[in-house]
């Protein structure tokens, strides 16, 4: 029996109908799923790290109720902005009146605005650039090559930047993660602002460009991740926030894994998306569950849910739901 105090017995008592019912159901099936013996996913678009997912997302991972993530090359290095320059970030509740000279004003401070936060150029970009060259030039040298995320894991774990934290380090997901050594995959990482410092980089001849792994490869690591971490319980699932390559690219696993390398392999156990994205001119990230099954990359039989609505007020409350960290009582 839930306890009717905690949030998820709050979403017991709340949330009947429409969105609010695809968020509780979702979340109680998430919770059987790891009940039962099974992993997890989470696929991460948009800006969520920009957004301070990690906040619930890092205790997520903290207490093993997540077991391997993908995500864009901005949500991968945001996390680690986020943390050595959290107090020099802004906030522009009023965004949506800017004119274009209230942004190109915001260019010539040195900040890069997403939505309704801006990320500080020399306290973040220009901070981390130095000490990730570092790597970039080392695994030249000796011959090594790396994902992307493993350059991170290094400079995290070798705490080389704990002297410039300013945010909290609990809320870093990326710290976490490093150290669980949590299998990630980036696909389309030279889609991010040190992806293309690594390509200019490379155009200069400071660095060679086979001192990063590729994609094809990352592919090829999710095979065999997929493969482990699918064998307890129910398996697998995959819980997507937002849309894009960041969930595309991984729940191809499964087909590519039963028709590419003609291997047998577990479904997906179970699946949720939280997406606003409309059904439209052969949109993938709106496209609803059903279609996946004619992809074989979903069952008929796997649990399925989409939550249309905004990410960064469901996932936090699923999340925290899931962790059960607080008591709600009536005073």
């Amino acid at each position: 029996m839930q306890n009717e105090n905690s949030i998820l017995g709050l979403f017991q008592k709340l949330f009947f109908n429409f969105n609010a019912r695809q968020m509780k159901d979702a979340t109680l099936a998430f919770k059987k799923h790891l009940d039962d013996g099974g992993k997890m996913l989470v696929a991460m678009g948009g800006a969520m790290s920009s957004a301070q997912m990690g906040i619930t997302l890092a205790p997520m991972i903290k207490n093993e109720k997540i077991h391997a993530i993908s995500c864009t090359g901005a949500n991968l290095e945001e996390s680690i902005f986020r943390l050595v320059a959290h107090n020099s970030y802004k906030d522009y509740p009023d965004y949506r009146y800017f004119t274009k000279q209230d942004d190109e004003d915001i260019l010539n401070r040195g900040e890069r605005r997403v939505t309704d936060t801006s990320i500080p150029e020399e306290e973040a970009f220009r901070v981390v650039e130095p000490i990730i060259l570092k790597y970039w030039k080392e695994a030249q040298i000796k011959g090594e090559r790396y994902f992307p995320h493993e350059y991170f894991y290094k400079i995290l774990l070798s705490d080389e930047l704990k002297d410039k934290y300013e945010g909290n380090p609990e809320h870093c997901w990326l710290l976490e993660a490093a150290k669980k050594n949590l299998p990630i995959v980036v696909p389309g990482w030279e889609d991010s602002t040190l992806g293309n410092i690594f390509a200019g980089y490379c155009k200069g001849g400071e660095v060679s460009p086979t001192v990063m792994k590729t994609g094809v490869e990352y592919m090829m690591y999710l095979y065999d991740q997929y493969q482990q971490l699918s064998q307890g319980g129910p398996g697998l699932g995959f819980f997507q926030i937002g849309g894009g390559i960041s969930g595309d690219f991984p729940i191809c696993v499964v087909p590519s894994i039963k028709y590419d390398l003609k291997k047998e392999v577990r479904p997906w156990g179970y699946f949720c998306q939280i997406s606003d994205s409309t059904t439209s001119y052969g949109s993938y990230s709106g496209a609803t569950p059903n279609e996946k099954i004619t992809w074989d990359k979903l069952t008929k039989e796997t649990p399925m849910f989409v939550i249309e609505s905004d990410a960064t007020i469901v996932a936090p409350f699923i999340f925290e739901a899931i962790l059960d960290r607080y008591n709600i009582t009536n005073k």
